[in-house]
């Protein structure tokens, strides 16, 4: 079996893989999406939905893995994200003979790709089949719904101190116009990265969006700009940072 993955790499399995360490939270809800859990031999810090996940051995976080615990797992793949995990890390990993797989989901048609190459890779074809057409059925739906809307403006917050946001490219932004959005500071040449109060006052976007598990904090911080066309309308919603920052089914 010959699997190619998105940072253009092509791996080589004699069967499908019997034991999966996977090194991103939206990456081990996947698996479990798709009927392969059970395979998983190691995770990360924050791997957490569904509840079973959490109990998993731990292979480290965003900002260190420990490679000596996943050498030792003795796993047939090694899944990561391409943008969320350190390319230094993935490097390494591959040097220390691990069959590594790059996903990069940057659009929302990313993810019934993933669950299907995920399902070819753990042998879970049928299930990742039916998840992926369940995923393309309710975008459709959702394209539908939204396809004559007005657009608005909207600042997506994904952190207030220091301001972080998202650019175009990010899948968040993909989310906002499939709702009729539009990200007001897409044109960032990072995928995430700072903004400031000033430049936010200057674009006065329509609605703020702030990712976050705490809804009233989320609102509460931007009540001291009145004059802010967001604020004024009380266009300031709350949403599940969990939810729209996991590149899963989830999202929509």
């Amino acid at each position: 079996m010959r699997l190619t993955d998105d940072a253009g790499v092509t791996l080589h399995f004699e069967r499908p893989a019997q034991r999966i360490i996977s090194l991103s939270p939206h990456l081990t809800e996947m698996l479990y999406a798709i009927g392969a859990g059970e395979l998983l031999a190691g995770v990360v810090r924050g791997s957490d939905f569904p509840a079973e996940a959490s109990a998993l051995p731990q292979m480290g976080d965003s900002s260190g893995l420990d490679f000596e615990r996943i050498v030792h797992a003795r796993a047939d793949a090694v899944v990561v994200w391409g943008s969320g995990n350190r390319s230094v890390d993935i490097e390494r990993l591959r040097t220390l003979g691990q069959s590594v797989l790059v996903l990069e989901p940057r659009r929302l048609q990313d993810i019934p790709r993933h669950l299907l190459l995920l399902g070819a890779l753990t042998g879970r074809d049928e299930y990742a089949r039916a998840e992926a057409r369940q995923f393309e059925k309710r975008l459709a739906a959702l394209q539908q719904r939204y396809a004559d809307r007005a657009v608005m403006r909207v600042l997506f917050e994904i952190w207030h101190r220091p301001l972080l946001t998202v650019n175009g490219d990010h899948i968040i932004s993909k989310v906002l116009e499939l709702c009729g959005a539009q990200n007001i500071f897409a044109r960032l040449p990072r995928l995430a990265g700072e903004i400031s109060l000033e430049q936010v006052l200057l674009s006065n976007p329509d609605a703020i969006v702030v990712g976050s598990e705490a809804a009233d904090a989320g609102v509460a911080n931007w009540l001291a700009f009145p004059y802010l066309k967001a604020v004024r309308a009380g266009n300031v919603f709350t949403v599940s940072a969990d939810e729209i920052t996991r590149q899963t089914p989830r999202l929509l």
